[in-house]
This record gives structure tokens, sequence and C-alpha cells, in this order.
């Protein structure tokens, strides 16, 4: 938006140019959403307390959580206000990547917003179970955003690859394509398959105090080295990657999102005054979903997300381990052998004697070591 309402001015103070380059706009960005989260922070919070929008604690959490019980949920509002205001203000606004991004964010904060609600309903009514909203119609919207941005790839490409197309990490100028172009919709599948699946991870490793938020900081920032790189001509010819048009305005979209995050941390961090809930956790999940798709790097995921990734398998092969187990030789011997002690994994260190402020900085280190991994994919080609 500035760079429209900056454009005209140029001639008469040069000093308004730099609104043309990426690099300046993304440190823009990024600041402003920094803030905006100690602006918007503090009034969000006290009316989140005000309305008692507590997540409460659940059974089998660690003794040392129960004094989060009276901690209010829903601080995804701050991420999300301290996050989209910049990237409307310093991205432009008629790239397709900024728009796609910020659709898929926003519907993801939704049915966050929405199930965050739907808690703080079902407790005042004073409901045994507390379950927000029902599972199946979570998945069913993360689910319908997935087809249609996975459809509109599909039929509608941006920049010079297929649109049905996916890039391999270590490899140059090596694309996926389904075998027949009858199988196209595989595309569609898979997207839909990369935004719920990274929507869920991102929600089920939102389980400490600033743990998901930094993490969420350090994947998106290294996402936006990737976004500028491929956005412009040299440098990814130099690296010999895909050149993408447009795409280094992700590099300011996911800065402004990292400022965010950063700035959440200001209150998230132990011992939190608010927690991101559904509302900041699925929408985070959602643009790094759709930061991966649009830039044809679905499989960076796996090392920039690395931590993400393990918080998901954990919890996948704890319940496969249970259901094996619990099957050949009984629900009490399942019970007592179980492959961590609890799951996400983050949990099972706490368990293992580690303190909540150990295993965040410890996790956070390996996020930073995964995404130096996947920078080394620029040059190992």
């Amino acid at each position: 938006m500035l760079h429209w309402l900056l454009s005209p001015l140029q001639q008469d103070i040069p000093t308004l140019r730099l609104i043309n380059y990426l690099a300046f706009r993304g440190a823009g960005a990024a600041v402003t959403a920094v803030m905006l989260s100690f602006l918007v922070g503090p009034p969000i919070i006290r009316r989140l307390r005000a309305m008692k929008v507590q997540q409460g604690v659940r059974q089998g959490t660690p003794d040392s959580h129960r004094d989060k019980a009276s901690t209010p949920t829903m601080g995804g509002l701050i991420l999300l206000t301290a996050g989209i205001v910049p990237a409307v203000l310093w991205t432009r606004l008629d790239n397709p990547y900024v728009i796609v991004t910020l659709v898929v964010t926003i519907w993801m904060g939704g049915i966050g917003f929405l199930d965050d609600y739907l808690k703080l309903k079902q407790k005042r009514e004073g409901r045994a179970e507390i379950a927000g909203l029902v599972e199946r119609y979570k998945l069913a919207g993360q689910v319908a955003i997935g087809l249609l941005v996975g459809l509109l790839l599909w039929k509608v490409p941006l920049g010079s690859l297929p649109g049905a197309s996916t890039t391999v990490p270590f490899f140059k100028y090596i694309i996926i394509v389904p075998l027949w172009p009858a199988l196209e919709w595989l595309y569609v599948a898979w997207v839909t398959f990369i935004l719920t699946g990274v929507s869920n991870s991102v929600n089920l490793t939102d389980g400490l105090d600033g743990l998901a938020a930094g993490l969420s900081a350090i994947a998106l920032a290294t996402f936006g080295m990737f976004a500028y790189v491929m956005g412009r001509t040299d440098a990814s010819a130099y690296l010999q990657l895909f050149y993408l048009p447009g795409a280094g305005e992700l590099f300011v979209f996911c800065l402004a999102l990292a400022g965010a995050c950063t700035g959440f941390l200001w209150f998230n961090a132990n011992p939190a005054q608010v927690f991101m809930g559904d509302t900041g956790a699925l929408a985070l999940g959602g643009a790094l979903g759709a930061i991966a798709i649009l830039l044809k790097s679905e499989f960076l995921l796996l090392f920039i997300g690395g931590v993400f990734a393990a918080e998901t398998f954990s919890v996948i092969f704890q319940r496969a381990v249970f259901k094996v187990r619990k099957a050949r030789r009984g629900i009490e011997y399942a019970r007592t052998h179980r492959l961590f002690r609890r799951a996400p994994l983050h949990h099972h260190f706490e368990l293992k004697g580690w303190t909540e402020p150990q295993v965040v900085v410890r996790f956070w280190i390996l996020g930073i070591v995964c995404a130096f991994i996947a920078l080394t994919t620029l040059k190992l080609r």
C-alpha cells in the first residue's frame, strides 16, 4: 500500500525511492510489526483477562503447567494484527503471491478464532467437556482452503513453472510433475495435505511459553531469504534456482510475520502473560504452508520446520505404538510402555527433568540449526 501511495512523490522527494527496494520494505515491515505488537498487546491482553478467555489445563499435563490455568489465550489476535497490518502496508497488494498468502493466513486464523471462541462459550455455559470447534469441522475448513489454493495454482500458475509442480532441494533445475496430465489433480491433494499438515504441526508445537512463536519467527525469516533470492533474476541465476517473478514480495510478508512473532514473544515468554491459542497457531501454520507451496519448496519444510515435523511425528508414533501394544499385550501394558513419556515431544523432555525455559531455548537452537541446513541447499546443488 505504501508503495502505491509514495510512488507518485518520488520525483519530488528522491529519498522515497527507497520504497522500491525489497530490503528496505522488509526491514520496515519487521520493525512496524514489532512496534505494533507492543502497542496492541497490552489492551488485547487486558480485554482477554476481563472476558476470562482462559485455556485451562488438559488432563495429563505436567504439574508445572497447573499455574497456567488462569493465563488468557486467543493471543493470536495480537499476532494477526501485528503481522497483517504491516504486511498490507509494506507489500504490493497487486502481487498474487501476497494475496494468496494473506487469504490463507486470515482463513486459518479465522478457523482458530472460531475454535477458541467456542471453547470460551462452552466454558461459560458450564459444559463438562470443552472441545471447541468439532474436529471434523475444523479439518473441513483446512481442507477447503487447501483445495481452493491447489485448484487455483493448478489452473492459474504463478511464475514460470507449471502449476502442478514442485522443486527438489539439493538439485538444480529439477522439478517434480505428474507423469500424465490426467494425474495433475494429485497436486491439489498435495497442496491440501501441506496446508493441513503444517497448520496442525504448529498447533501441536504450541504447548510451552514462547516455543511456537520463536520457532515460527526462525522459519519465516528463513523462508523470507528463499523468497528474496527466488524473486531476483541475478541471485536465482547465480545460485541456479528457478526464477519466480514477483515472489520477492513474500520476503516482505515473511519479515512482517516474523516481526509479529518476535513482538508477541514480549508477552508470551516464560512466564507467559498470554497464549496464542489456535487463533495464532493455525494462522502461522497456514502462512508457512502457503509460502512453501508458492515458492515450490514444499520439501524444504522438512528442513526449515524440522522441529515442527519432529513434534508431529512424535504424536503419530506415540499413538501408533500405543495401538499396536494395546492390541498385542493389553491396555495396561500399552499405558506403562509408551514410546515417549508424553507427546508432543516437548512434554517428553519436561517429564525427563528439563525445565520449561530449557526445552524452549534448546528447541529454538535446533530450529536455528534446521534453518542453517536449509540455507545450505542454496549452494549445495
